[in-house]
């Protein structure tokens, strides 16, 4: 077997056991303590009790979510980073979870989801990150071609823009409206509602499955654009189905667990750093690294002032940002 294959396959194993792992311990710990030992025999032969409450109908979805959310952000910003060649791109960056997050936050302040119901979280979230792709498409064509500086910095003005929008959403809302967007915004996995986990499963699901079939095209165009149409890449199409599939990813994210920042910036940063700039192996590790790098997060927010618990997206903040400027300081990280 050759020596690059061998060492994705460990990697994957790694990561895999890892997630396994950390899904477990996460299954176990919280404002009441539950032996790992016990976990499969509670699921199986204790329906009922409270134990049984908690595992299914608490930590479990809030798992579920993690590993959906923090697999999607992961890979979204793989892609994004991929095609504009910059390791800082990230959906924050680009704009597109502000216009998510101003989807969600419309629908909380004109009550749109008692209406339509709990899909018109995600059904918001993905229009606004759909209408910020319109408009960095648009502002981003020049003579039929799109150019990825001039989309990064639409991106920008964009995020500020929809941060600003929210704020203003803030400052005229009911004290209702408000206490929801504050929490929404500082980002939450506890999602009992099993069609928005399923929503968001999904598609994260799909979001990897079509990154697997251009994990080629991305090698290509690490490459530069010029040598990947040189080895018949069709460069366009590509950036739009990448740029579609990672506002996707980060639309049902953000409109299913808040903001939640960091994730799709360092995740891509540190699988680089381990296995290499192949896309080939990039993608998956970045969503399974992800995943455990949320699951993570989410229980030290559940067990750092228990019984009382932290926005997860201010622990993904904090560590996020540490880990981030330590690895700068050491590595330089290559596309």
């Amino acid at each position: 077997m050759d020596k690059k294959i061998r060492q994705w396959l460990i990697v994957l194993i790694l990561l895999v056991v890892s997630l396994i792992l950390v899904s477990f311990l996460a299954l176990a710990i919280g404002s009441s303590q539950i032996p790992i030992t016990d976990i499969i025999d509670i699921v199986l032969n204790q329906k009922g009790t409270a134990s049984y409450h908690i595992l299914t109908g608490v930590r479990l979805p809030r798992i579920i979510v993690a590993i959906a959310v923090g697999g999607s952000l992961g890979l979204a910003g793989t892609l994004l980073q991929g095609m504009f060649r910059n390791p800082l791109v990230e959906p924050y960056t680009l704009g597109i979870s502000g216009g998510a997050s101003l989807g969600v936050c419309l629908t909380i302040v004109f009550g749109l989801h008692a209406k339509i119901g709990v899909v018109a979280y995600p059904l918001s979230g993905f229009m606004g990150a759909g209408l910020v792709i319109f408009v960095v498409y648009v502002l981003s064509l020049e003579s039929g071609a799109l150019k990825p500086n001039t989309m990064l910095l639409t991106g920008v003005m964009i995020s500020f823009v929809s941060s600003s929008l929210v704020m203003l959403l803030m400052a005229v809302s009911k004290s209702d409206d408000l206490h929801n967007i504050v929490f929404w915004i500082m980002g939450s996995l506890d999602e009992p509602d099993l069609t928005l986990i399923t929503i968001v499963s999904v598609g994260a699901v799909l979001g990897l499955i079509i990154s697997l079939f251009h994990c080629h095209n991305l090698n290509a165009l690490a490459l530069g654009e010029e040598q990947a149409a040189f080895l018949g890449v069709n460069t366009t199409r590509t950036k739009k189905i990448l740029f579609i599939t990672a506002s996707m990813l980060t639309g049902l994210s953000v409109s299913v667990a808040g903001i939640i920042m960091f994730v799709g910036l360092i995740v891509p940063h540190f699988m680089r750093m381990v296995i290499g700039a192949d896309y080939r192996i990039l993608v998956i590790s970045s969503f399974l690294g992800g995943a455990v790098f949320l699951i993570l997060c989410d229980l030290f927010a559940r067990i750092i002032i228990s019984p009382l618990e932290l926005p997860v997206g201010v622990i993904t903040g904090i560590i996020g940002g540490i880990v981030f400027i330590y690895v700068l300081g050491k590595k330089q990280v290559r596309l």
